[in-house]
């Protein structure tokens, strides 16, 4: 199969995905393979784009209402971009309990930004998450890999204004 050409004749810039090519070369007649397909794509790209998802369905002949089924049903794929730090707010038992709802709060007046957000400077996302598996951190975040616990709505916000700080730096 071959992409669909662009309708502009040039005068927008079509998304290139010629970085999927090898995944593509892979997977795309693999029975089972989607899964996979997505997680590279978003790998690739950071997210999971309408257009890529359509070069997704023409490569591989699956259907896109198909793709975009798996895509919204797994909650690791995400459908538009995120932001430079991705803060991930657990919201386990352990951390329901012992405060993640004043933590969000703290994070939420500190960046002016609710769960599944970014910020307009495109710095931060938040996302709440069932349980990040640090219950004896409780209250926990962990961003861009990085697991900050035991915290307060003091302690958060201060994590929030180093980044911000070190990223200007």
């Amino acid at each position: 199969m071959t992409s669909k050409k662009c309708e502009c004749q040039g005068a927008c810039s079509a998304p290139d995905f010629s970085e999927l090519a090898p995944v593509l070369a892979k997977y795309a007649k693999v029975p089972g393979s989607l899964i996979t397909i997505l997680q590279k794509t978003q790998e690739i790209y950071g997210y999971l784009s309408m257009d890529a998802i359509q070069y997704l369905s023409e490569q591989t002949g699956i259907k896109p209402a198909k793709i975009y089924g798996v895509a919204t049903f797994y909650t690791q794929f995400r459908l538009k971009p995120i932001g430079k730090y991705l803060i991930m707010l657990c919201k386990g038992t352990a951390c329901h309990v012992n405060g993640a709802d004043m933590i969000e709060d703290a994070i939420s007046d500190e960046l002016g930004i609710k769960d599944g957000e970014t910020t307009e400077d495109g710095l931060f996302t938040l996302n709440n998450v069932a349980c990040l598996g640090c219950c004896s951190l409780s209250p926990v975040v962990m961003i861009n890999g990085e697991t900050y616990g035991k915290l307060t709505k003091d302690s958060v916000r201060s994590i929030l204004k180093d980044i911000k700080k070190n990223d200007k730096a």
